[in-house]
């Protein structure tokens, strides 16, 4: 192995690219230096950031980034178990801007990206919906007054919906669901705190017990191919609840997906809560499980 030294002024470290046992140290004296001596190499696969201090540390990812396909930040806590910036794991980007290229790794997801044919469909929520087998907001809805949880992953289909009927929210209801869960935070349960909350202007219902309140409207007690609820993805609250307020929600099917070697799928539906003034309230999606075909057939 061969290790070099070099002032700040030469070019050969930053022009030649020299494969093989060779490395050259060249001294500076700022973060902001160590920057612009990178940024001379006009682009490189991966750069090595070795230091105990975070603030450091960050200042020279910001400054390296555009320069480096990928980083590899060393400190006392994870060098012994590092094995080297040269060695990527394959979902990482490996190619940098500018004279490194844009190469990437293939392995992961990323890899497969690669092999795929990707096109950008301008579409309206109706098109768009039939292309791609996944209801878009905006596209019908269809209601044929069969509760979309009596029916089977052979018979749902995408749009298939149901509306609830509305549901007062009382402050009853707020202090039962603060008292059960222990989530006492003061916009729930301070009269005087959550009417000086620039947001909410008095007592406002926990978004989970509007969440939970939301599933007691949409859901079909009774047994049939809807086997498990197994979570919930985006959610977003938008309109604060309440004492009073009413809300409904709607439950659209969004994503139908069969499960391989199994005797059901997974259901991804659309749920949107909103207030008697049609404001909306919160939006998510919820996952289920579906039978394929109905029990006992």
């Amino acid at each position: 192995a061969l290790l070099l030294r070099a002032g700040q002024d030469a070019a050969e470290p930053h022009e030649v690219e020299a494969f093989g046992p060779v490395s050259t140290v060249i001294g500076y004296r700022s973060v902001q230096e160590a920057v612009d001596l990178a940024a001379r190499g006009r682009g490189s696969l991966v750069g090595s950031v070795v230091t105990n201090d975070p603030g450091a540390a960050r200042e020279l990812v910001l400054g390296l980034a555009p320069w480096h396909g990928r980083l590899l930040v060393l400190d006392r806590d994870d060098a012994a178990e590092s094995t080297g910036h040269g060695s990527p794991l394959p979902m990482l980007v490996h190619g940098g801007p500018g004279r490194a290229g844009g190469g990437e790794e293939l392995g992961g997801i990323r890899g497969v990206l690669h092999h795929m044919q990707r096109t950008a469909v301008q579409a309206s929520p109706k098109a768009a919906t039939a292309i791609t087998g996944r209801w878009t907001t905006g596209a019908p809805r269809r209601d044929d007054g069969v509760h979309p949880f009596r029916k089977s992953l052979a018979e749902l289909r995408i749009g298939d919906t149901v509306a609830s009927e509305p549901r007062t929210v009382t402050r009853e209801d707020i202090d039962r669901f603060a008292d059960l869960t222990g989530d006492t935070f003061y916009a729930h349960t301070d009269e005087a705190a959550a009417a000086a909350n620039p947001l909410f202007g008095g007592i406002v219902a926990h978004g989970y017990l509007v969440v939970s309140l939301a599933a007691g409207l949409f859901v079909d007690p009774a047994p049939g191919p809807v086997l498990a609820n197994f979570g919930v993805d985006h959610l977003r609250f938008s309109t604060p609840v309440k004492a009073g307020d009413s809300i409904a929600v709607t439950l659209t099917a969004k994503q139908i997906t069969p499960r391989a070697n199994a005797d059901y799928g997974e259901v991804r539906w659309d749920a949107v809560v909103a207030n008697a003034e049609g404001q909306s309230v919160a939006t998510y999606d919820v996952l289920t499980l579906v039978a394929k075909e109905q029990p006992g057939s």
